[in-house]
């Protein structure tokens, strides 16, 4: 069996597959995105394709590592999203030849199901409340909201309340599930010091994603050291040898995303990293179907694994959702807040191709840019 082609499709709404064919017709599919630079992905993959044209696909770990260290420079959140799609396809393309889930391949199941949690929007109380009541009463026991918009480097005593109420009017309506919130990296390290102080005052959140951006990393482990709101990091880091200091520092939940960290390859020994550190493992993914199909062979298989994301029916999912791209939606379908454990040969999930190229070429997503009043350049 030999790789004979390669295709990458951006799609609505913000998403990017890739599809690996095979001669003897066996197809596997990935996710390579990175989220406003789809574009230089897909170029990305198209370099990378002089690796793998010829090349036999189930040699795994050999294209992995030639793909990541075959070029004097290496690493950045393109080439890393490029291979961590392609490894994905790999594994696709391995399980479906040999007939078995992908989870079978990294050692067999540690578990039947995994818990799900989902995003939920809106800026006041009242909004973040109806969207947290409205994914409660769709089953999910846990969400996770925006934190805050833009903030300054030394924030107001309102401003840090404003984040208390929106969380405290969240949990309330979720009615004894949880309420995770995400930063986004927004926080100076003394924003993100008052406001854990703030957090446990007042509400306890499941976890505060991402306090800080990840070049502040090695300032977690005076976060992590200094209270007891559990730390959750990683959709920005790369590789096992950027979580390290993570790890080290104290961090509860590891985030890396399948899409971003090296496929399932990396992305699996990530999760072993974060095992030998006592630290549980909750995928990153805001993304597509194919993403979180190969999160959840992760997640089966990863004895450490807690939750685990889903971008299903969020707020910026416009012109298509989630389950839109399969034939058949029922393995990636939340039940009662559980994520199943899928049983179909390789990522467990069959996409609809046909749809998949009516919908490719829409335009691409960008990041959107913020600034302060003041003008200066504000973190998105």
């Amino acid at each position: 069996m030999r790789i004979s082609r390669i295709e990458t499709f951006s799609v609505a709404p913000r998403w990017q597959f890739l599809r690996v064919e095979t001669d003897d017709g066996v197809v596997g599919w990935g996710e390579p995105i990175v989220e406003g630079s789809a574009d230089v992905v897909a170029a990305a993959v198209d370099s990378l394709s002089e690796i793998l044209i010829g090349s036999d696909p189930t040699r795994i770990e050999d294209l992995w590592q030639t793909m990541t260290r075959g070029g004097f420079y290496r690493g950045g959140p393109e080439r890393s999203s490029a291979i961590s799609g392609i490894d994905q396809a790999l594994w696709d393309i391995r399980g479906k030849a040999l007939g078995v889930p992908v989870y079978d391949l990294l050692g067999g199941p540690v578990r039947d199901r995994i818990r799900a949690y989902v995003w939920v929007g809106g800026d006041d109380p009242a909004e973040v409340a109806a969207q947290a009541a409205a994914r409660a009463a769709e089953g999910y026991t846990a969400v996770k909201m925006n934190a805050s918009g833009r903030m300054r480097h030394l924030e107001s005593r309102a401003a840090v309340q404003g984040v208390v109420d929106r969380v405290e009017s969240a949990t309330a309506a979720m009615d004894g599930g949880d309420v995770a919130i995400d930063a986004h990296g927004r926080w100076s390290v003394s924003v993100a010091k008052t406001m854990c102080r703030a957090l446990e005052a007042h509400v306890a959140p499941l976890f505060l994603e991402e306090p800080l951006v990840p070049e502040l990393t090695y300032r977690l482990d005076g976060l992590c050291g200094g209270t007891s709101v559990a730390i959750a990091t990683g959709e920005r880091l790369y590789s096992r040898w950027d979580f390290r200091s993570a790890l080290e520092a104290g961090i509860a939940l590891a985030q890396p995303d399948v899409s971003h960290a090296g496929g399932i390859s990396e992305t699996r020994r990530i999760a072993a990293l974060a095992e030998l550190h006592g630290v549980g493992l909750a995928p990153h993914s805001p993304l597509g179907p194919i993403a979180l199909a190969a999160c959840l062979q992760v997640d089966i298989a990863s004895p450490n694994a807690v939750l685990q994301e889903s971008s299903l029916g969020v707020h910026y999912n416009e012109g298509a959702d989630l389950l839109d791209y399969l034939i058949d939606p029922e393995p990636l379908t939340v039940k009662e807040g559980w994520f199943e454990r899928p049983m179909r040969p390789g990522l467990g999930i069959e996409v609809d191709e046909a749809a998949v190229r009516r919908a490719a070429g829409v335009g691409l997503w960008r990041s959107p840019l913020w600034r302060h009043d003041d003008g200066s350049f504000a973190e998105w």
